[in-house]
Order: C-alpha cells, then sequence, then structure tokens
C-alpha cells in the first residue's frame, strides 16, 4: 500500500468542519458573493490574517494545499531540493507518479519493462527517497497521475499542488517548512 494513500478521514472531516467558518469570513470581509474557485483559494489561505480583496494578475499569495503531487520526471530535481533542505519529512502530504518516463510504443507490458530498465536507476532513487521522506510512491505501471490523484486523493474544495517544473531555490522554503504555497492570484 502506498503511504498516505487514499482519503485521510481525519482531515477531511476537519476541513470540512471549518469551511463553511472560514467562507463566512471571507464574506464578512469581501461584502459580496464568491465565485467556486475563491472558496477553495481562500479557505486555503496561509494566514488569515491576510485576507483581503485580492487582484487577479497582480496578488501573490500564500496558500496551505492538501497535498502535493510530482511525476517522475521532474520529482528527481524536486527531491534533491527537498533533501538539501534538512528536513526530516515534507509539511504537506506528498506522492511521487512515475509514469512520465514510460513512452508508448509497443504496449503497456513491453513500454513499462523497457521504461523500468531504462529508467531503473532514477525509479530506485525516487523509491528510496520516498520512502525515507515518507512521501508516497506510485511505481511504473501503477497509474498514470491524474486519474490516481483523481480517484486517490482528490476531494470537492480540496488544493493539490503539482510540480511539473521544479521551483527554483530561492523559491523551495515553501516545501520544506510550514507549507506555504505563494502563487499568482488566479
Amino acid at each position: 500500500m502506498v503511504k498516505g494513500m487514499v482519503y485521510d478521514l481525519d482531515m477531511l472531516k476537519a476541513f470540512y468542519a471549518s469551511f463553511e467558518k472560514k467562507i463566512g469570513r471571507v464574506r464578512a470581509v469581501l461584502q459580496r458573493p464568491l465565485t467556486l474557485a475563491e472558496k477553495i483559494l481562500y479557505t486555503h489561505l496561509y494566514d488569515d490574517a491576510q485576507l483581503k480583496n485580492y487582484e487577479r494578475g497582480e496578488d501573490y499569495v500564500n496558500f496551505r494545499p492538501d497535498r502535493v503531487a510530482m511525476q517522475d520526471a521532474t520529482a528527481q530535481m524536486a527531491l534533491l531540493q527537498f533533501i538539501n533542505a534538512g528536513k526530516d519529512s515534507a509539511a504537506v502530504p506528498s506522492t511521487v507518479h512515475c509514469d512520465h518516463l514510460i513512452q508508448a510504443y509497443k504496449g503497456a507490458g513491453p513500454d513499462i519493462a523497457t521504461a523500468t530498465e531504462t529508467n531503473r536507476e532514477v525509479y530506485d532513487f525516487l523509491r528510496d527517497v520516498s520512502s525515507r521522506f515518507g512521501i508516497g510512491f506510485w511505481k511504473p505501471g501503477a497509474g498514470i497521475i491524474h486519474q490516481v490523484v483523481l480517484e486517490n486523493y482528490a476531494f470537492p474544495g480540496g488544493m493539490m499542488v503539482g510540480i511539473l517544473i521544479p521551483p527554483m531555490p530561492e523559491d523551495w522554503e515553501w516545501w520544506q517548512s510550514e507549507s506555504v504555497v505563494p502563487m499568482l492570484w488566479m
């Protein structure tokens, strides 16, 4: 079983128990109706004291996501940076999904076998680092990241960050510290 897999019922209960109160506070401050996207973003603010009417395309905002998902091609650099941070575990539940280094050519069976052999060093590294730091690991052939995330981790109102291109060291602080993710308000 993948560590941290599927639904964390306690986290979900806590999330939904506080959701209505958070939305009420946002409505009281902004004095206007909210879109669904705004409800999700505002309920994931890192610091509630920073609540204000953010301007689309102008304001950078710190968020507290529920999960981080990485694919194998970019997780290598992300995990190397994480190791260099000197932390014992990720501040946010995280997973690595080995699907992007598999090239479709002859069919699922032969393609996974080829990728597993060709990328053995990468997959071993990702597996070992994930195990060491409590990060979930989905081996080659375990599924496509988009579907695995949808079926196992997504929930209405939740926020997930996908690491497609590893952040630069000056932006890396969020994952190694207090689960803060700076983003441009969309």
